[in-house]
């Protein structure tokens, strides 16, 4: 195994193509670990969550065989508020629901190995720390990297982050309320058949249009800003990024931008990626005027419908523990942060 490290964005077009197959057969086939999605985090830097950073991509290639890719470590350098070099994952930490290193799982030790021996050889002016956030507790990444960072000496802290809410999908619409408790299957029926015995116009579509998407992507963050929780968080820098991560979707072919409209308003609207047979629910907009018709619920009702439909097999709600995800019958399971001190 040979490692090279990458420290330019522009050299990773160059490896997309065996960068997202590696992906396809690594054990966190994730969208925020795609070669697009990643180019387009650090074109940004999260939006602003980062003011700066030093890109350094670890690839590890079979010896003799540089078109041969055995691991990824998409990280970059930063430094805490106290000035100490830190390594994290690019995608690192807020709008990057689940991330990971690229590797097979067999050989995932084996690529860490090769990895911290590598980093243990940098100067320590290089790094102090290392923090890898929201790797998925059932990642071999977790209990692969306590061996290896032990094994260099450093001092180990895995710790449990957030809950990261799935719904494994049936075969039909009625098999998958039947997994859900008596009384919220009730409610999301009664939901469901109060806004249909509307007689108001309504509709819900996913976008399809290229050239449509800045305008819907406009309409959906006018949404994100009716809610006053959401504003801080849609700083003009975080809008670029959202634009970014967006396009490299839709041009990718894994972008669902979906919108429920009453009388010709947008009422709710969820932007989502159809990624690996699975929906990942990403963000989201409601708008209050239409609260008394629980657009939302409405339009999460259609969008489960559709993927049992188009033969998904997952509904994922990613990180968040808020009550709705449980009430559609969601199971938890966690992302970890994993964290080494040289």
């Amino acid at each position: 195994m040979r490692l090279r490290v990458i420290q330019n964005i522009n050299e990773l077009p160059l490896l997309a193509r065996s960068w997202n197959d590696l992906l396809c057969q690594s054990a966190s086939h994730v969208p925020f670990l795609r070669a697009e999605y990643v180019k387009a985090w650090w074109q940004h830097l999260g939006g602003g969550e980062w003011q700066h950073g030093d890109l350094y991509i670890v690839v590890a290639e079979e010896d003799n065989l540089s078109d041969q890719l055995l691991g990824i470590a998409p990280l970059f350098i930063t430094k805490d508020k106290l000035g100490a070099k830190q390594l994290m994952f690019i995608g690192s930490v807020e709008i990057s629901d689940y991330l990971d290193v690229i590797v097979k799982p067999e050989n995932t030790l084996r690529f860490l190995d090769a990895l911290f021996e590598h980093l243990e050889q940098l100067p320590r002016s290089t790094w102090h720390e290392m923090h890898w956030v929201n790797v998925l507790e059932d990642s071999p990444t977790v209990s692969a990297f306590n061996l290896c960072a032990e094994a260099k000496g450093w001092k180990v802290d895995i710790d449990r982050l957030q809950p990261a809410p799935y719904i494994p999908l049936k075969d039909s619409w009625d098999s998958y309320l039947a997994t859900v408790d008596k009384k919220q299957r009730h409610e999301i029926r009664r939901k469901l058949r109060r806004f249909e015995e509307l007689p108001n116009k309504k509709q819900w579509y996913i976008v399809q249009e290229a050239e449509k998407l800045d305008e819907e992507l406009e309409a959906f963050f006018n949404l994100m800003l009716m809610d006053k929780n959401k504003v801080g968080f849609l700083s003009d820098r975080m809008r670029l990024q959202m634009i970014s991560i967006a396009h490299a979707a839709f041009e990718a072919g894994w972008l669902q931008l979906a919108f429920l409209e009453i009388d010709g308003e947008k009422a709710a609207a969820y932007l989502n990626f159809d990624y690996a047979n699975q929906l990942w629910i990403y963000n989201s907009g409601l708008n209050p005027k239409f609260a008394h018709f629980s657009p939302g619920w409405v339009l999460l009702g259609y969008l489960i419908q559709w993927a049992i439909d188009h033969g998904r097999q997952l509904f994922d709600f990613m990180r968040g523990e808020e009550d709705y995800k449980i009430r559609f019958g969601s199971i938890n399971r966690y992302v970890m942060r994993l964290s080494a001190y040289r």
